[in-house]
């Protein structure tokens, strides 16, 4: 006498989880900030004035308002003193190298981006 064994089915998956983990990816990468692009590199600091050396990667104009960024730097300022050959200018050109007045400490590889 044989045994029949029984067959146990096994409940189906359910397609809903899977396209609702597909739709919260899709929303996660369009909600991804755009990269700013830098528009400085910092060259040198000299800390007993205070000043740092950039080199700009475009046209920089006076006042306008950058944020330096770099391992242990953050933070954003108005570059209201920018000079070039020790005489004061009102842009930079690209590839050009301008002492710039900072009100905290910068380093040497920081970048430079134009801030909102």
């Amino acid at each position: 006498m044989k045994i029949k064994k029984k067959k146990i089915k096994k409940p189906a998956k359910k397609a809903v989880k899977k396209s609702v983990k597909k739709t919260v990816k899709k929303a996660v990468k369009k909600a991804a900030p755009k990269k700013q692009k830098p528009i400085g590199v910092v060259t040198h600091y000299y800390g007993g004035i205070e000043v740092g050396i950039i080199k700009c990667a475009g046209v920089i104009n006076a006042g306008a308002n950058v944020q330096f960024k770099g391992a242990t730097t953050d933070f954003t300022q108005t570059l209201d003193s920018m000079e070039y050959d020790r005489k004061p200018i009102a842009a930079t050109k690209k590839g050009q190298e301008v002492g710039v007045k900072v009100k905290d400490r910068v380093r040497e590889g920081d970048m430079v981006y134009a801030a909102e």
